[in-house]
């Protein structure tokens, strides 16, 4: 394994691995630790008390960022007639049925999210082993399943994101940019912390929210204390 560099390593000394820091100056830490030589996102990791392995402790679902995202989001829309018409008008990017679903099965997957109409997703189903892995397979859950497609297609334009357990009972999520005030990604931060408190499942048992790291993309971690994460 390669040696981190020195940036990372002037960044690291700036943070104390012993310690639980609260929200705010987490935030601070991981901006002003954002010394890349591009606009470095700033990621949230929280590690909850479930076990996505029973069907009645999954956490999915979708929550708008306030302040938004500044970043563009690439969008294929599978939706026919005056649905991909409202979804066109509302920005979409893509937007197809049958031909696109075969564009995808042959390996394109330029995008970042895919929505559907209801009625189609008999043609989505049969990209469940494509986008599965990736996280992209449209979910009523999370809002990416909608007769209402152009609500959506504005919404997840302007910042909503989708969150999902992963295996190991953690939640990834992105809550803007080291660009943005520390107002700004403490106003997106407490939207994801509110949304996953929302979605504690009724199995959860214990303590529920475990750990919270703030960090950005190249920087090193930031621990947050739990307590006061969802305050």
């Amino acid at each position: 394994m390669s040696a981190k560099g020195k940036r990372y390593r002037a960044a690291k000394e700036q943070v104390d691995r012993n310690k639980l820091y609260e929200p705010l100056e987490a935030l601070e830490l991981a901006k002003n630790n954002a010394q890349a030589k591009f606009d470095e996102t700033i990621e949230v990791a929280v590690r909850l008390g479930v076990n996505p392995r029973h069907a009645d402790q999954q956490v999915r679902g979708a929550v708008t960022m306030p302040a938004g995202l500044g970043r563009t989001v690439r969008m294929v829309v599978f939706a026919k007639d005056d649905a991909a018409e409202a979804a066109k008008a509302a920005g979409a990017d893509i937007i197809g049925d049958e031909e696109l679903a075969k564009k995808i099965q042959g390996g394109w997957m330029e995008f970042d999210l895919v929505l559907a109409t209801p009625d189609m997703m008999r043609v989505v189903g049969r990209l469940g082993r494509t986008l599965g892995p990736r996280g992209l397979m449209p979910n009523p859950k999370a809002g990416t399943v909608t007769a209402d497609i152009a609500n959506a297609v504005k919404e997840f334009k302007a910042g909503k994101i989708e969150y999902r357990v992963e295996r190991a009972g953690i939640v990834h999520a992105p809550i803007g940019k080291a660009s943005f005030s520390v107002e700004d990604l403490a106003t997106n931060f407490s939207a994801l912390m509110n949304a996953l408190i929302r979605a504690r499942p009724a199995a959860a048992k214990g303590q529920y929210v475990r750990s919270v790291t703030i960090t950005s993309t190249m920087g090193p971690g930031v621990k947050v204390n739990p307590q006061k994460a969802v305050e």
